[in-house]
């Protein structure tokens, strides 16, 4: 049976805004039936990293925030702690990192709450039907919630071919444990260069798998647990992730988790993408190449596979720019992912959600028709 997933061009007029056509697109996707009063809504997104300017603009967020509470909904906007060294390791550092990039309470109108707590440990296993996993480690807030909507920037990745709203669900709401499971099979090493000794990583770790020797951090292999603890406190970014799995491995996972995040919210799930400024990386960088199709639309769909799916189609059946990241697959038609990244089949995310029962790639399209045709 096909899911049915609802597009919005970007084509405005005095009649109607962007705005106001997200709103219609909101309800046509039925989130009435979605949010119900005084239930507890997380919005899942991504702040942007410093630097990046591909991310949702905040003002989109608020017309979301608002329109939850028409509903007597509770909105609060959610992300997670990063994996790796940077400006949102922790909950302080991420918390300001969007604040500065837009996402304050004055501008979306709804409270900013990490959804996995200070350092990325706030977590609760949960079951999964997974191949790779059975269990697998998801925020805490993202449980709690009554409701869940992720928005997120579809955009390209290096290890996933493209990021949308599976991403959002299967990295962008685990712990940093999760984060971990998905990207490493090892331990942290530690690079001897940076590291001072200076034993903060001792004291941080839950699990005696660290020491200090020869006036450099050590990890014990068989004791770490993969928590990621120590990347988060090692300020002198000596302690990094062995990022060794190959990317259909973590294209499975993330699909897995991505149930995961989904536990408990049959029903009570919505998610949106926004195909603007379709960037040849995540946005996860502290920068922003120039997009490789022009800006597309807003999709709207219960289904992340469908809707994912729809957006990697749109996108490739666009016609791509001249002088970006995209070498080849220009024409309608091409493909626009391994036109970035030549290496990645970003079938496997969609092709394994399907086939875990996350949702269908058989998707029927309904176009959002404008209001006045004459623009």
């Amino acid at each position: 049976m096909s899911a049915t997933v609802y597009l919005a061009d970007l084509r405005a007029g005095h009649k109607e805004n962007l705005f106001d056509k997200l709103l219609r697109l909101l309800d046509a996707a039925g989130i009435d039936r979605i949010v119900g009063r005084d239930e507890l809504t997380a919005i899942k997104i991504h702040f942007g990293e410093k630097g990046g300017h591909a991310y949702i603009r905040p003002i989109f967020i608020r017309r979301i925030v608002d329109r939850i509470k028409q509903l007597g909904g509770k909105p609060f906007l959610t992300e997670s702690c990063t994996l790796y060294p940077g400006e949102r390791k922790e909950a302080v550092s991420a918390l300001t990192c969007g604040i500065e990039n837009g996402f304050a309470y004055a501008v979306v109108g709804a409270p900013l709450i990490m959804c996995d707590g200070l350092r990325g440990h706030s977590a609760r296993r949960v079951p999964v039907q997974g191949e790779m996993f059975k269990t697998v480690d998801i925020g805490l807030e993202i449980l709690e919630a009554d409701a869940l909507i992720t928005v997120s920037h579809f955009k390209c990745h290096d290890q996933t071919g493209f990021g949308g709203a599976l991403k959002n669900l299967g990295m962008g709401c685990s712990s940093r444990t999760g984060k971990m499971e998905q990207h490493s099979t090892v331990a942290p090493e530690v690079n001897d260069q940076r590291c001072t000794g200076c034993g903060v990583c001792l004291r941080a770790c839950a699990h005696g798998a660290i020491l200090i020797s020869g006036g450099k951090a050590r990890i014990d292999g068989e004791k770490c647990t993969g928590c990621g603890r120590c990347i988060a406190v090692c300020e002198a970014k000596a302690i990094q992730v062995q990022w060794n799995e190959k990317a259909p491995l973590v294209m499975k996972k993330m699909a897995e988790y991505a149930q995961g995040a989904l536990h408990g919210k049959a029903g009570k799930a919505l998610f949106v993408n926004f195909v603007t400024q379709v960037s040849p990386a995540c946005d996860c960088y502290g920068h922003t190449d120039a997009p490789i199709v022009p800006d597309l639309g807003i999709l709207i769909s219960t289904d992340p596979v469908a809707l994912d799916r729809a957006c990697a189609d749109l996108v490739n059946n666009a016609q791509g720019l001249p002088d970006t990241a995209l070498a080849n697959g220009h024409e309608p038609g091409g493909d626009k992912f391994r036109g970035v990244h030549p290496d990645i089949d970003w079938h496997v995310t969609l092709d394994h959600a399907e086939k875990i029962g996350l949702g269908t790639q058989d998707y029927k399209l309904v176009r959002l028709e404008p209001k006045n045709r004459n623009w």
